[in-house]
């Protein structure tokens, strides 16, 4: 089962999840609020955490009958598809992190990449100007400047997020703290990290794979904060020799 970022969709999967029919039943699905989901099914209070989403994945897992399935979660959806875990260990098995942060903010003895003004001013920048936010934050976020396509369709898909919902699920996301769940997770765990990656620097990659008992960091070439679409095949073959 494939879920992705903040302001994505699963199409942001579609390099990605059709290589492996072949050998598994694959899942995509779009968060409460993203993509072709139903806007009428989401609930403020529920998705004020990622602990939300999480309780989705579960309830997906659970009316498709999976057992012993590997979810795959990119960016924020890595945290969330931990919580999934932790919530149901013989549904998910394994884990696969792409680009993970379980906590964004600075802290003592923790570098998350943020200091708790900057996500004070990212918050505020989207709710100011979700427009103008999108076209100036999804390029840097994406770190291919050479293929400024990328940078595009991450914007386009940042800008059909219903603005309220963005902004929900930007706090959520920005605010989160998910560094004490690291050492609940039972599952044979996956880490892909990039290089350059202005939302999850390495060092937060190591700290995930320091903190996950059975976990392997994998540090790929590709670089920015979404590999799945810029660097697919390097993601494919790093879950297929993990798988």
């Amino acid at each position: 089962m494939f879920a992705h970022g903040f302001g994505c969709d699963q199409a942001m999967w579609r390099f990605v999840a059709p290589r492996f029919e072949n050998a598994f039943k694959v899942v995509t699905c779009d968060h409460v609020g993203s993509g072709g989901s139903d806007v009428r099914a989401y609930d403020p209070q529920k998705y004020a955490s990622i602990d939300g989403y999480a309780d989705d994945l579960v309830e997906i897992g659970s009316e498709l009958g999976i057992h012993d399935g590997i979810l795959v979660g990119h960016s924020v959806s890595a945290m969330i598809c931990a919580l999934a875990s932790i919530r149901a260990p013989e549904m998910f098995r394994t884990l696969v992190m792409v680009c993970p942060s379980p906590r964004y903010i600075d802290d003592e003895n923790y570098v998350g990449g943020f200091s708790a003004e900057d996500v004070d001013d990212l918050l505020a920048s989207l709710a100011e100007n979700p427009m103008a936010w999108s076209a100036s934050v999804a390029p840097a976020i994406m770190g291919n400047a050479s293929r400024p396509e990328l940078g595009e369709e991450l914007t386009e898909s940042f800008c059909r997020l219903d603005p309220q919902i963005a902004n929900d699920f930007a706090r959520a996301t920005f605010t989160s703290d998910n560094r004490a769940d690291l050492l609940k997770v039972t599952a044979r765990t996956l880490i892909l990290q990039c290089r350059d990656d202005i939302i999850a620097p390495e060092c937060v990659g190591q700290y995930v794979r320091d903190h996950v008992a059975d976990s392997e960091l994998v540090l790929l070439s590709a670089t920015g904060h979404c590999p799945n679409l810029s660097a697919p095949d390097e993601v494919v073959a790093a879950i297929r020799e993990f798988a």
